[in-house]
């Protein structure tokens, strides 16, 4: 845990790219297979189920150090990281821990999960009890669920790669499905990981995916589009698809169904993984899981209503019936066609498409326009058709790792976001270097037209990025000098500031107040020109639902 700790310590403490590579080399270079094997679970986004409730773990703390609840509370609210307040509040003790990280999780911490909590107080007292501040931090932070450190996959990818001395791709590839859930990091695992050889897929891993190809937000002037696309001939054009991006796979007579996030949900899309294995042997498809009814896309709000669900009910699967449009072919008869172009991929993809002919698998139609103002024009439609805006595909690209343009590109052509104007009404600290600022708000319209007696502000969405460091400064100021009540960590506020909100989508909603839900809400500007009466209203956001 030691080792850990101190590489957690070190990649926390620079913003620098190579200094956290080094850390990482260094640790990966002398850590022992057991140990590396977690480290790499938890760096790459692994994020297992909670080990102790929330409450039990703030009781502990509390009896420990020796303090009521409110000091408890404050101290959260002051340092803004549950883990950190807890490493603070704790006794302090010298280290006297040797055991290995994959000690600590298989020995100490996975089996705290469902103990009673008289017993659990008594193993969290014995781990942190021989842990330094430091220590009893990491340790926290594994319990919670909440191990996040300034690294990037890409960046433990590079690491590992340069540790092993392995191309950074195969090192990629081998780390699709590390995180997943249902995976326990092992020793022989990591071996795997970094070989120089290539071992045989078997059992689980032979439906194994590829590292996804990302693409890039294309934000040019349409006038610039000829001097640097070339013309629309060098493309694949098609829709930008709203829905879960995933992959397809059929290997040895069975299916998977593989998330971007790498996590496999070949259960939660039982129709797909039926689908997948009346393909033809040794195929992976790439595309998006969209609800599709009548030959058109439904919106987002119905696929959601498939998310998050253990098991999927038959009249679930009958009301919010889910298609994998597919727009690449990976591998055809278990071959990689990653590396051959764009336009290649596409034809034996429409062949596949139409040889399957199975209504769970549909094709991503493409635009053939001569000119960028003709599918400019076409952009238009999108939030007509549910869609984001326009993928572009060069015409001769390879398929790349993640968000690249050594072989080729995909540009990302998104239509503006939609627009509103919205008061702050709530708002809580962020976390990390921003725990004690004011940053994540939310955000009212009124309930009624300007000049109506008794309108009242309604809570309609939750945003924390857009703004720089400066303007959350200034609004930090204004928060704690605006505040009418505080609500543990949230602050009400007298209403005071406007600001534009952009999102992607926005549908009718059973479960908010406002009776609206809205994706991927942020902030576009501060109205410092508008005065809150103007902000906008619900019957305004009622009527971008209806168009």
């Amino acid at each position: 845990m030691n080792a850990f700790a101190d590489l957690y310590a070190a990649l926390d403490a620079t913003t620098s790219t190579n200094a956290k590579r080094a850390a990482l080399e260094a640790y990966f270079g002398s850590a022992p297979a057991e140990d590396a094997a977690w480290a790499v679970y938890f760096l790459a986004g692994g994020k297992p189920r909670q080990i102790v409730p929330t409450r039990v773990l703030r009781a502990f703390a509390q009896t420990e150090a020796g303090i009521p609840e409110w000091l408890f509370e404050e101290s959260y609210h002051a340092v803004g990281d549950l883990a950190e307040t807890i490493a603070l509040l704790l006794p302090g003790t010298e280290r006297t821990d040797s055991e290995g990280l994959a000690h600590w999780m298989e020995h100490r911490l996975l089996p705290l999960r469902g103990l009673p909590p008289e017993i659990l107080h008594e193993r969290l007292r014995e781990g942190f009890a021989q842990l330094d501040t430091a220590g009893r931090f990491v340790f926290a932070k594994l319990i919670t669920g909440a191990m996040r450190v300034g690294v990037s996959k890409l960046l433990v990818t590079r690491a590992l790669a340069a540790v092993a001395g392995v191309d950074a791709k195969r090192i990629a590839q081998r780390l699709i499905g590390y995180t997943d859930r249902s995976a326990t990091p092992t020793a022989d695992g990591f071996a795997a990981l970094v070989s120089a050889e290539e071992a045989a897929a078997t059992g689980r891993d032979a439906g194994q995916p590829y590292p996804f190809f990302l693409a890039h937000p294309l934000q040019l002037p349409l006038s610039q589009f000829g001097e640097q696309l070339g013309t629309p001939e060098d493309w694949l054009v098609e829709w930008k698809w709203d829905g879960i991006r995933a992959q397809v796979v059929q290997r040895d007579g069975r299916g998977w169904v593989w998330s971007r996030g790498e996590e496999l949900v070949t259960d939660r899309f039982p129709e797909l993984a039926a689908m997948a294995e009346r393909l033809p042997y040794g195929t992976v498809v790439d595309g998006e899981i969209l609800v599709w009814e009548e030959g058109a896309v439904q919106s987002f709000a119905r696929l959601q209503r498939r998310l998050g669900r253990k098991t999927v009910s038959a009249r679930l699967l009958k009301e919010q019936p889910v298609v994998l449009l597919a727009y690449d072919l990976l591998e055809t008869e278990g071959e990689d066609w990653r590396s051959r172009p764009q336009h290649e991929r596409r034809a034996a993809l429409e062949r596949l498409v139409a040889q399957m002919d199975h209504p769970g698998l549909q094709l991503s139609p493409r635009l053939h326009e001569d000119t960028w103002d003709a599918l400019a024009v076409r952009r238009e439609e999108s939030r007509g058709r549910g869609v984001e805006g326009l993928m572009l595909k060069a015409r001769n690209a390879h398929y790349g790792v993640g968000r690249t343009r050594d072989v080729g590109v995909w540009w990302k052509w998104k239509i503006d976001p939609i627009t509103v104007d919205a008061v702050l009404l709530y708002a809580q600290p962020g976390s990390g270097r921003r725990a004690n600022l004011y940053t994540d708000y939310t955000f009212a319209v009124w309930d009624g037209p300007p000049g109506q007696e008794g309108r009242n502000l309604v809570p309609f969405a939750k945003a924390y990025s857009g703004l720089t460091d400066a303007e959350i400064r200034k609004v930090d100021a204004i928060v704690r000098k605006t505040t009418k009540e505080k609500f543990g960590p949230v602050r009400s506020l007298e209403p005071t500031l406007v600001f534009e909100l952009g999102f992607e989508g926005i549908a009718r909603s059973t479960r908010h107040k406002s009776g609206v839900a809205v994706r991927f809400p942020r902030m576009l500007r501060w109205r410092l020109d508008k005065p809150i009466a103007e902000a906008d209203t619900l019957d305004q956001l009622n009527a971008l639902v209806a168009e």
